[in-house]
């Protein structure tokens, strides 16, 4: 089995990612088959320490800082991760590597017939059995978790971390999470165990009334940013932002990372907060190993710079609360004439709140499609802007609206390719072709 083989064996498997998630129940999501896989492969899962984060917004960025900072203090990590920009093999990281062609083609091999006694497993059940044999296999000491959807019945919750964390929690996924920030967040706070502790981002109130009851019922320790921890915003440039963070006990000054946006200072501050509330060593990582974690992290496709005159932003936002953030974080750190806005979407994302934030703005704008098989035609973003008032040009490929995109922009102006995490990787892709920049890690077609 070669590495195309391997990737064609776990996307043959039902894959909610590529045909729309489903419901959110048990017989769509069962932990009892990660379980019984798992438990077959040796129960990999109990060889390392876990850091468990959910939320709707922001834990990938919390999940890329706090495994940075560890890194930064010898300790030997796990990454794991979703979405990927452009090869799967992002999504399962160790010491801040790329696991390797030959190494998922062997796992793969190996897990193969393990796969085949359980009906009904998933692609992401897959993935994610296979990312922890990876991790116990290279013996890490911390693993750093990305849920992948929700979290009460994420393939991930069969682990027992020693600490949970919940990011920003907004209105997204409705039609399977639930249409309220209260039902969305009793899903997110799933991922509460008994006795262990919890860090939280700040939360609109009804999610916050439901993470406390939660944590008050399953006898779980609560540090909330905001609250416990907070952050003070210093000098940016295009090049990162300074800031400080402090809690009652400790100021951590000077702190500079490479991610742009206040949104962004919540997300150091959680993590920072998180490895406070790590037991044992790991809780007192020295101020240095904070400062070159936050200052060494890697986490692109998030308002990302690629050029500078005219500027050329790709971002991941999609929906209504993150294109909000991606807007005043755009205002505050970057000086521009025209917003020209490269939009691709999927139908359930591209709801009224995301259209009029990104569009609001916008001087000129291009529908586009990416290649992923839930993305919206251009024809039909282009409608649903109309609805609102706002005028979109259409564009058959994300290549093809960034030309369309910089041909109509002056030296002082902004390109933004945003959307979905989809786009955000094409324009990126279709911009280092155009200026003959070395491409990133791809899987093959």
């Amino acid at each position: 089995m070669n590495y195309r083989d391997a990737l064609s064996y776990i996307y043959h498997f039902t894959d909610y990612e590529k045909r729309g998630f489903a419901a959110y129940a048990p017989e769509f999501y069962s932990l009892d088959r990660v379980r019984r896989l798992l438990a077959l492969l040796g129960d990999p899962q109990d060889a390392f320490q876990a850091i468990h984060i959910a939320g709707t917004k922001g834990k990938g960025s919390t999940a890329a800082l706090a495994e940075s900072m560890l890194r930064a203090a010898g300790y030997r990590t796990g990454l794991y991760t979703s979405p990927h920009l452009h090869s799967y093999r992002e999504r399962i990281q160790v010491g801040g590597e790329l696991i390797s062609e030959g190494d998922v083609a062997r796992l793969i091999h190996e897990l193969r017939p393990v796969a085949e006694q359980i009906p009904d497993i998933t692609t992401f059940e897959v993935m994610t059995a296979m990312a922890f044999g990876w991790f116990a296999e290279q013996a890490v000491d911390w693993a750093v978790l990305e849920v992948g959807l929700g979290g009460r019945l994420d393939a991930t919750n069969v682990i027992s971390p020693a600490l949970a964390v919940i990011t920003s929690i907004s209105l997204d996924h409705m039609l399977i999470l639930g249409d309220t920030i209260h039902q969305i967040a009793q899903e997110k706070a799933g991922i509460i165990k008994e006795g262990v502790p919890v860090v939280s981002a700040p939360q609109p109130d009804e999610a916050l009334a439901v993470i406390e009851a939660v944590c008050q019922e399953r006898a779980a320790p609560l540090t909330l940013v905001g609250r416990d921890w907070t952050w003070q915003a210093g000098r940016s440039d295009l090049d990162g932002q300074h800031f400080a963070i402090m809690s009652q006990s400790e100021v951590l000054d000077d702190l500079w990372m490479p991610l742009l946006g206040r949104h962004q200072l919540v997300n150091a501050t959680t993590a920072v907060a998180a490895l406070r509330a790590l037991p044992g060593q790991a809780g007192t990582l020295p101020p240095s190993a904070i400062r070159a974690g936050l200052h060494d992290v890697v986490w692109p496709g998030r308002l990302e710079i690629l050029n500078r005159s005219p500027l050329v932003v790709v971002d991941s936002a999609h929906n209504g609360d993150s294109a909000e953030k991606l807007m005043a974080a755009l205002e505050e750190h970057l000086d521009f004439q025209r917003l020209i806005l490269v939009l691709g979407a999927s139908p359930d994302h591209a709801t009224p709140e995301m259209l009029t934030a990104l569009l609001a703005e916008a001087s000129a704008g291009t529908a586009t499609q990416s290649h992923h098989p839930r993305a919206a035609e251009p024809t039909w973003l282009r409608e649903r802007a109309a609805e609102l008032g706002f005028h979109l040009d259409c564009s058959e490929s994300v290549s093809e609206a960034l030309e369309w995109a910089l041909a109509g922009a002056g030296p002082d102006d902004l390109v933004l390719c945003t959307g979905s995490v989809f786009v955000a990787a094409e324009a990126r892709l279709a911009w280092f072709e155009r200026e003959g920049i070395e491409l990133p890690p791809l899987d093959p077609a």
